[in-house]
Parts: structure tokens; C-alpha cells; sequence
């Protein structure tokens, strides 16, 4: 029977973003086309555990399961949370990302024709990975035959079958896997956004480059240059702690004002990061040209998210860098409501929030 509250009773989701140093759970709730923040909370693998949540085995960043399981209980009993539904995040450096063309056909000889050439892209046996994929692009050429192009993930079962477990020990109901690519997506860009965006998600680990256009995903690409990276950088240049690289890394970034902290060659702070950030802005300039390669447009906006985000002058140094495109930081709570107190502490997280918060919208729109 049709329930005409139905759609008027509060929806509660949550997004849980696993990675490699800190575990980030939000839960958010929708009603009616008001979406609020209910709770959020994280917690640092260094602080729980002194060892990372992800380790690195046969060239894959597994998940230490027990340890999760852990943390995600302490988070959510510390925060008061009762929302069981849940959508995890998984990296994107644990997806393999590939898009191709396939020849005219009908919409119901599609899913067998995406199977078939996943093989051709895929470099495990099929079996072994679990599919995704959405059209990107599609061109009728007559009444029954169109020409598609194919944006496909896969994932490893394992990854899969990790994730599953967390879940079912945690005692939470698991709705939906999605890549941190989504996520990014649905958090960061506007529902009404036209023109072609870059998300540069540049997390503890790993930095991701994708693009969006028209509110699609249509490529995503990981490198293995960091926010630890860099201050693995600064801790070699200063000779000083990974802590104490940490803090100045965060309290002065790449900007020219106060930065008089020498380094062992007489480097400033400044002058020890911008290699390394130079080199994730070649990285970047290549997969825009490729896109505008492929596509013939430009890619007109940037936006910063991931923990590397907020570090001082990044705005500023890559807009001056990517030929004055426009260039701002990720604010995933700009369409959520949440007290006004908390408005500072959230601009401070919310570039480092956005794939969690993602994540809970996914299983909002449903």
C-alpha cells in the first residue's frame, strides 16, 4: 500500500571513508529536499593503533580488518550514532578505471557487449574482479542502433569481500560500494554544473585526477605522490621529526610570507615542496590534455579536495600554474545544513570529508 508519508519521514545515511591513516564516518539525514548533518567523527590510525589501517602486500593496500571493525565501533559509540545503513568508499587506487568504444548496437545486446570487451581491458580473469560501468557518451545512428561509449570499474572480489566483512562484524547494514570517484562527484559538484571540472583529490596515500563533465565521470587516474610525501620531503630537507614536518607543513605550505625556515642546503619550506608539487602539476596537466585530446574542451574549473587541500598558497599556486583556470577548494557542506557553530571546524575538514559525506548521499537517493 502507497504510504503518502512516506517521502516525509527522515531518511539517515552513512558514508564511511577508509584510508590508509584515518577512518572518517558521516552521518547525514534527508527530509523532504533538506539534507542535514546528523554526526561525523574520525579517528587516526596513528592514534589508535601507531600502524596504518591499510599495508601494503603483493603491490595491493589491503585492509587490516580487525583494527577497522575497531575503529569504526569506537567512532560510532563515541559519537552516539544509531544509523546502521551504510556506504563504504573504496579508494581508487583499489579500482582500475577504463573507458572505450563500442561499435553501433542496440541497448539490449549492451551489457553482454561491455562484458565481452572488459575482458580486453581487464588485467585479471574476470571471476576475480567485480563490474561496474555506465554510458559516458552514446550517438544514435538510426532507429534501433546507437554507438556507445563505455565508462567501466572493476574491483577486486577481495577488496569486495573485505569490505563485506567489516560491515557484517560491525554490525551495520552495508547498502552500496562505490569508488571514491563518485563520491568526490556527488559531494563536490554542483547538480547543475555544465562545463568540464577537474577533481584533484590529493589524500595521504595518493593523488586522483578526474573529470566531470556535465555531472559525468569521464576518466579518473591515481599517481603515488602524497600528502605524506611531501612531508617525507620536509623531514629529509629540515632533518627534523615526521610530526614536527607534519605541523610546519600545515601551519606555513608553499607561501612566500613567514617562510624563513631553513633547511639543510638553505632551503625554505616553500623551496623544499614545490618540487614535488610540480611534479603532481605535470601529472594533472597530462590527463587535461589527454581529455582535451579526446574530447576537444577544456577544462574551465578545478577543485581541491583530500587532506593536502588546505595547505597554504596550493590554491593560489595552482591557479597560477594551470594558466589561470578557476581554482577553488571542495566544500562537500555547502548544501547540507548543520549549526552554525560548527562552521569553522567543518571549512577546516570538509576537503578531507568529501568522499564520507559522498557516500552517505549516495544511499540518500535511493
Amino acid at each position: 500500500m502507497w504510504n503518502p508519508f512516506k517521502t516525509l519521514l527522515p531518511k539517515n545515511f552513512l558514508g564511511i571513508d577508509i584510508g590508509t591513516s584515518y577512518i572518517k564516518i558521516v552521518e547525514i539525514s534527508k527530509s523532504g529536499h533538506k539534507k542535514k548533518l546528523e554526526n561525523y567523527g574520525q579517528l587516526s590510525a596513528s592514534a589508535f593503533y601507531e600502524k596504518p589501517f591499510r599495508t601494503l602486500e603483493k603491490n595491493t593496500l589491503l585492509l587490516s580488518n580487525q583494527d577497522i571493525i575497531k575503529a569504526v565501533k569506537a567512532i560510532i559509540e563515541e559519537a552516539g550514532i544509531k544509523t546502521r545503513q551504510v556506504v563504504f568508499s573504496i579508494p581508487d587506487f583499489s579500482s582500475l578505471f577504463t573507458n572505450f568504444e563500442l561499435p553501433p548496437m542496440t541497448k539490449e545486446e549492451l551489457p553482454q557487449a561491455v562484458k565481452y570487451e572488459a575482458r580486453q581491458h581487464i588485467p585479471l580473469p574476470l571471476a576475480e574482479v567485480s563490474l561496474d560501468w555506465q554510458v559516458i557518451e552514446s550517438r544514435p545512428l538510426d532507429d534501433k542502433k546507437t554507438s556507445f561509449k563505455i565508462l567501466l570499474v572493476a574491483v577486486p572480489n577481495e577488496v569486495v569481500n573485505q569490505y563485506q566483512e567489516i560491515a557484517r562484524i560491525s554490525h551495520l547494514e552495508l547498502f552500496a560500494l562505490e569508488a571514491e570517484a563518485f563520491s568526490l562527484m556527488r559531494s563536490l559538484v554542483d547538480e547543475n554544473e555544465k562545463k568540464p571540472i577537474a577533481l584533484i583529490d590529493i589524500g595521504v596515500r595518493s593523488t586522483t585526477c578526474s573529470i566531470i563533465d556535465k555531472r559525468i565521470l569521464k576518466t579518473s587516474h591515481s599517481f603515488d605522490i602524497s600528502g605524506n610525501d611531501l612531508t617525507a620531503t620536509l623531514t629529509k630537507g629540515l632533518d627534523i621529526s615526521f610530526d614536527e614536518a607534519e605541523k610546519l607543513k600545515k601551519q606555513y605550505g608553499i607561501e612566500g610570507l613567514r617562510n624563513d625556515t631553513i633547511g639543510r642546503n638553505g632551503q625554505t619550506i616553500r623551496e623544499i615542496l614545490l618540487p614535488l608539487i610540480d611534479v603532481i602539476l605535470r601529472e594533472i596537466k597530462e590527463i587535461l590534455n589527454n581529455f582535451y585530446q579526446q574530447e576537444r574542451k577544456e577544462v574551465e574549473k578545478v577543485i581541491i579536495a583530500g587532506s593536502t587541500a588546505l595547505l597554504p598558497g596550493l590554491k593560489e599556486y595552482f591557479k597560477e600554474s594551470l594558466d589561470n583556470k578557476e581554482v577553488k577548494i571542495g566544500n562537500p557542506f555547502s548544501n547540507i545544513f548543520y549549526p552554525s557553530i560548527l562552521e569553522k571546524t567543518l571549512t577546516e575538514i570538509g576537503p578531507s570529508f568529501a568522499i564520507a559525506i559522498g557516500s552517505a548521499l549516495r544511499g540518500l537517493e535511493h
